[in-house]
């Protein structure tokens, strides 16, 4: 018969698996590295991918000879991360989303607004919330430098945040290899927006685990201040701070129920107020301005088009075939909902459970938005990471199942 049993303490503490941590994982990153620095027509990617595909080589290197996987994790964070970091900031370069985010603080200080008031081509846009322009403050009021650059102040915002989510003794090893993953080291070497949000998102859902209500909308008013694709965490965090109210079923637990429905709408007041505090002001000085840079330039209403597309599958629908924008519209739509309804059927009962339905929710979306990219595939990938590593030995996901057989 199969019995489950936990796994033992060594099981937990055992070296990682070949696929994320062996030769064949770090030889796989140092192919899409390549193939990147080859193909792409950007030239902070084509420094990134020459850069971390020589890194990615070495950790192989030094994985196939026996090596630890802390050894080979910190070679590849060296040659994905700081050696193109660190070039690209001394020949000042870098990804067109780092000067937008400077650009966007520097009028933001002068004029109260993060937005042109007239743009014109794709690079006038600004389609992030008010609170982007926070990362480009110290370059707005320092001047240009490489420490004032926006993406150093990304990149610290998203590991800060997401190492505080984890427990004290497991944030070494987590952040090693998601720096090191090429989705990740990549907008961290180039600049990218992502990753302060899904650092933000991991957060505030582990407050709120913690049942810090009020931290956590905190933490996810301000993600949301950041992008549109952070207002997802707050039903799901909602949801966990609620669960507890789902199993009170009897009379002596119904205080302990309302307790946690009032846990989720202080979450839900005080992150809808911080999010409101940062980005109405912003909003109303030039509405016009706002609706045009966050709403209608992303969504593809204005004559200046977003380059932000993948061949992913709503891109293709809407692309190639008839009608293909409206079903790919319907499918977002259709999975927004089952998503929805999965929280009220069967809300998360931990903040990794959580982290795990938010990860297919936005992978969902970002397969189905009809423009969308492949870099938007670092919230996913952050959370579900996230998530590996806060499940707790005991949970099922974490059991193993041995078949013996009886006579």
């Amino acid at each position: 018969m199969a019995t489950t049993t936990p796994l033992t303490p060594p099981d937990q503490h055992r070296e990682p698996p070949p696929l994320l941590g062996g030769a064949c994982w770090w030889a796989l990153c140092a192919a899409a590295a390549l193939g990147l620095a080859g193909c792409s027509s950007l030239g902070p990617h084509r420094v990134w991918g020459t850069a971390a595909g020589a890194g990615y080589l070495a950790a192989a290197l030094l994985a196939s000879r026996g090596r630890s996987p802390r050894t080979a994790g910190a070679v590849a964070v060296t040659g994905a991360v700081l050696l193109p970091l660190l070039w690209l900031l001394a020949v000042d370069r870098a990804q067109l989303e780092v000067r937008v985010v400077a650009r966007s603080a520097g009028l933001l200080l002068a004029e109260g607004t993060p937005y042109l008031q007239h743009p014109v081509v794709p690079e006038d846009f600004n389609p992030y919330l008010p609170g982007m322009a926070v990362f480009g403050l110290p370059e707005a009021v320092a001047g240009p430098g490489p420490l004032t650059d926006p993406r150093l102040w990304m990149g610290a915002a998203f590991l800060g945040a997401f190492a505080l989510g984890l427990p004290a003794r497991a944030r070494s090893a987590p952040l090693r290899w998601i720096a090191a993953c090429p989705l990740v080291a990549l907008p961290l070497a180039v600049g990218g927006v992502d990753l302060p949000v899904a650092g933000l998102m991991c957060l505030g859902l582990a407050l709120a685990g913690q049942g810090r209500a009020g931290a956590a909308g905190l933490v996810l008013g301000a993600a949301g201040a950041l992008k549109w694709t952070a207002w997802p965490a707050i039903p799901v965090a909602l949801a966990l701070l609620a669960a507890a109210s789902r199993s009170a079923g009897r009379p002596a637990d119904r205080g302990e129920g309302r307790r946690a429905d009032r846990a989720a709408a202080r979450c839900g007041l005080v992150a809808l107020l911080t999010a409101a505090v940062l980005v109405l002001p912003a909003a109303l000085r030039d509405p016009g301005a706002f609706r045009a840079h966050v709403v209608d330039f992303p969504l593809g209403l204005t004559d200046a088009v977003s380059s932000a597309a993948s061949p992913l599958p709503g891109h293709l629908l809407a692309t190639h075939v008839p009608g293909g924008r409206t079903l790919a519209l319907l499918l977002l739509g259709v999975s927004a909902l089952l998503i929805a309804l999965s929280l009220l059927v069967r809300p998360p009962a931990t903040t990794a459970d959580a982290a795990a339905r938010l990860a297919l929710g936005l992978l969902l979306a970002i397969a189905f938005m009809p423009a969308s990219r492949f870099g938007y595939l670092v919230h996913p990938l952050v959370l579900a990471v996230w998530a590996a590593v806060r499940e707790k030995p005991g949970h099922p996901w974490l059991l193993r199942v041995r078949k013996q057989v009886s006579r």
